[in-house]
């Protein structure tokens, strides 16, 4: 059972936050957007997301067993590109936030393939959806059981 709904009862908050779902899904590739949501939510353990984000990338073309793959991705390396390896290797750094942040190695990685600018958009759809990842988990929303 669902504690609070955020859209009704803050929904300044969560217009704010679609603002940036909005601006990333203008500005972001969208095969890369659904990988990195799919990655975050996994690591958070978000239930309700990683529902939503397969059942998204599957319906927008993308191949099961690459979403299959996203769990264990740095195993499955022909499964991805230099790009979405760095975009998935960022999500966990930028999810995982640890104590010394983002490490060099793999941020400098993403800077060889990600132009400035996609790579601040990218780090804006990681953040954001670790946004929606600690909403949907503390209102404990669940993912429906139909579709």
């Amino acid at each position: 059972m669902s504690r609070i709904n955020l859209a009704t009862v803050a929904p300044e908050a969560y217009r704010a936050v679609l603002g940036l779902e909005t601006y990333i899904r203008g500005n972001l590739d969208h095969t890369v957007l659904e990988l990195v949501k799919v990655r975050a939510s996994m690591l958070n353990g978000c239930a309700f997301c990683v529902d939503m984000h397969t059942r998204d990338a599957l319906a927008a073309g993308e191949d099961s067993r690459r979403l299959f793959a996203v769990a264990a991705w740095r195993e499955a390396p022909s499964f991805f590109d230099e790009r979405e390896r760095t975009a998935l290797a960022l999500t966990d750094a930028v999810t995982r936030l640890g104590e010394h942040g983002v490490p060099d190695d793999v941020w400098d990685a993403a800077a060889k393939v990600w132009s400035e600018k996609e790579l601040a958009d990218l780090v804006v759809a990681i953040a954001t959806i670790n946004v929606w990842n600690r909403i949907v988990i503390s209102s404990r929303t669940q993912p429906p059981r139909e579709v």
